[in-house]
């Protein structure tokens, strides 16, 4: 994938992010009752994909964590400048994330069910790490925007935007 594309994709996604919080915000009802193959899943049912990747972070198993990605997936992580744009790099950074043990909670969430095979899940999380030399325990808060797409069946990310909030 060529840096244009990378770039031309991550402005799509965070467009699209702005869009679907706006659309929350201004109260608009899009889930459907079933998570069935016809129907669309329910805010309920997309925001718990978050507890999903949760769980995958907590068997400190990097390739469990990249299994719930895409193969073409982008990883705009908290705690790395470097935008990750195939599995050996979206591997490679929970790698080094799992090593402080995280443990998420989401704070503030807004999803947008975009059809029956994709959705946005925007808000606000924070990250419970834990240093792993001195045990010294820390939090990071941050903004994410997850975009999920219903590929074969499964609902894989296809962006994921983390970033630590500015006020600290």
């Amino acid at each position: 994938m060529t840096r244009r594309s990378i770039r031309k994709r991550v402005a799509i996604v965070t467009a699209t992010a702005v869009v679907a919080v706006g659309t929350v915000a201004a109260g608009a009802a899009v889930a459907g009752p079933s998570w069935g193959e016809s129907k669309r899943p329910t805010e309920k049912q997309v925001a718990g994909l978050f507890d999903n990747w949760n769980e995958a972070l907590r068997t400190g198993d990097p390739e469990k964590v990249a299994d719930l990605y895409a193969s073409d997936a982008v990883l705009l992580p908290t705690v790395s400048n470097k935008v990750r744009a195939d599995r050996a790099a979206i591997v490679d950074y929970f790698e080094h994330f799992l090593e402080n043990k995280p443990v998420g909670k989401k704070i503030e969430t807004h999803v947008n069910v975009l059809d029956r095979n994709s959705a946005l899940d925007a808000g606000v999380y924070q990250f419970t790490l834990t240093d792993p030399e001195t045990g010294e325990k820390s939090v990071v808060k941050a903004r994410y925007t997850y975009e999920y797409e219903k590929r074969g069946g499964e609902w894989l990310i296809v962006n994921h935007h983390s970033s630590k909030m500015p006020e600290g």
